[in-house]
């Protein structure tokens, strides 16, 4: 399937002077032996975070139904795309997003705005040398956290300028940011994690541990993932806004194509979804992976009984049945499925670490979905990765939207080399949207992610499609909204 909608995005002006560095934060006096190890040989951490700017990135999705499905009838593909600049005199610049719907983007930009003194006049090897206490200042801030904590619109903002300031690094040090994870010492990686609020299921000496055992055969399984890619589901064909025809179509491209793991909207009504997976189930036939994802619509009595009558298509598991912050709602439905044989899969929209932590501890859920724009940054899923490798719960990554696919193919290649050393139950999901916008497009082999080799986070767009569809001063959003008042 071609990729779906291309964007564009324009570029903001300077920023305003930022205030100084927060005291707590800037006047730390020495940084520890880790700031000590980035400042010795080999890391080539360099320069002064000397501007930071942010655009409102929208594509017109909507248009053709596509990543439509029961709750999200409409969606234009959209981020908040962040760019960070250093005085460093090789002109790397760090590229972040986070993924929005449309409305709203602007609102994010704001809150990216309102962080962006927490990062402004900041040397790089001070925020990677103490990123636990950097991650804190951001996701602290004493007036912002009132709108949060670490949830909503600011701790989206807060993913999108860790994410460009990951991309940054990694650039820097010439690796692709799964690369930098990989090689990096455990901890080190531990000490990128605020374990605040989890440390009753995961302290610092349980994730140390973890990636201490992950030494063991990791450079196999490098190997093995260069060679043959982190395995991959597709929900490209089956958005609920789609006709059986265009269905149809789609899925007999993908079988073409290699795919054998699919996954069909349902939720909105009960004999729409049953005459669709029953067009899907017949096209893959019984032996291919099937996942239904109800993105959020039902009560908790009323997803056991659709499920009840889905249940004859075998799905492997059924996403977001109920509200992301119902974790005894979602603990409840795990429970009724079992005799079915259906799992419960849920984490795109979960707030944060705390979330998981409990989704965990109540049984509520086979398959954890991490998100890397809805937590915060690398930073955050390092910490869900290894609670879930220690609940054995396996993880198998939202992705799609605008560069979801580009930003987590890093973080669970990453985590198979280094944290679960398994692939049993686990697959990324893929959806084939808008990648033609982005520099260093994620690779798709064998119905597989190829590791990147580029050097960042593979964030970074092209900037002809930043100006584009920028919002709403971009050309294509010019001609749309125009043919709107007319």
């Amino acid at each position: 399937m071609s990729a779906l909608y291309a964007p564009t995005v324009p570029r903001l002006a300077a920023l305003p002077p930022s205030r100084p560095p927060a005291a707590d934060w800037g006047s730390r006096p020495v940084l520890t032996a880790r700031v000590a190890r980035l400042r010795g040989a080999g890391s080539m951490v360099r320069g002064r975070i000397s501007r930071l700017s942010v655009r409102d990135v929208r594509f017109p999705t909507s248009l053709g139904g596509h990543g439509s499905d029961a709750m999200h009838t409409d969606p234009d593909y959209s981020a908040a795309y962040v760019v960070i600049e250093t005085d460093a005199e090789d002109g790397i610049k760090g590229c972040g997003i986070t993924f929005t719907l449309g409305k709203g983007t602007e609102v994010v930009v704001c809150a990216v705005n309102a962080l962006a003194h927490h990062v402004l006049n900041k040397d790089l090897k001070d925020i990677v040398g103490d990123f636990r206490g950097f991650y804190r200042q951001l996701t602290s801030d004493g007036q912002l956290r009132w709108i949060g904590p670490e949830k909503g619109v600011v701790h989206l903002a807060t993913a999108a300028v860790l994410n460009a300031v990951w991309d940054l690094w990694a650039k820097q040090e010439g690796k692709p940011v799964w690369k930098l994870l990989v090689d990096m010492d455990p901890r080190t990686l531990v000490s990128c994690i605020d374990f605040r609020y989890i440390t009753d299921v995961l302290t610092e000496e349980d994730a140390l541990e973890i990636l201490q055992k992950g030494q063991v055969g990791k450079k196999e399984r490098e190997k093995q993932m260069l060679a043959q890619g982190y395995p991959a589901y597709t929900t490209s064909c089956a958005w609920l806004g789609y006709s059986d025809d265009t269905l149809k179509q789609l899925c007999a491209q993908a079988l073409k194509d290699g795919w054998t793991r699919f996954k069909v909207k349902v939720g909105a009504d009960l004999q729409d979804d049953v005459r669709r997976c029953q067009i899907i189930r017949d096209m893959i036939g019984p032996e291919k992976t099937l996942m239904m994802d109800a993105n959020q619509r039902w009560d908790v009595p009323e997803a056991v009984e659709w499920m009840s009558k889905l249940a004859k298509f075998k799905p492997l598991w059924i996403e977001e049945p109920t509200s992301p912050d119902d974790i005894l709602g979602h603990a409840a439905i795990s429970k009724a499925l079992v005799p079915l044989g259906i799992g419960i899969a849920t984490g795109e929209q979960c707030h944060n670490r705390v979330i998981f932590k409990q989704l965990l501890q109540a049984k509520a859920l086979q398959f954890l979905q991490i998100d890397s724009c809805r937590l915060g940054s690398v930073n955050e899923n390092l910490s869900v990765l290894l609670m879930a490798k220690k609940f054995e719960i396996p993880v198998c990554p939202h992705a799609g939207g605008v560069g979801l696919c580009e930003l987590v193919q890093h973080l669970i290649i990453f985590d198979y080399i280094s944290v679960s050393a398994s692939l049993k139950n686990r697959m990324c999901e893929y959806v084939d949207h808008l990648h033609e916008h982005f520099k260093y497009p994620v690779m798709i082999q064998r119905a597989s992610y190829m590791p990147p080799k580029d050097p960042g986070y593979s964030t970074e767009m092209k900037e002809e499609s930043v100006k584009k569809h920028q919002y709403p001063d971009g050309e294509v959003w010019k001609k749309l909204l125009a043919a709107q008042e007319n």
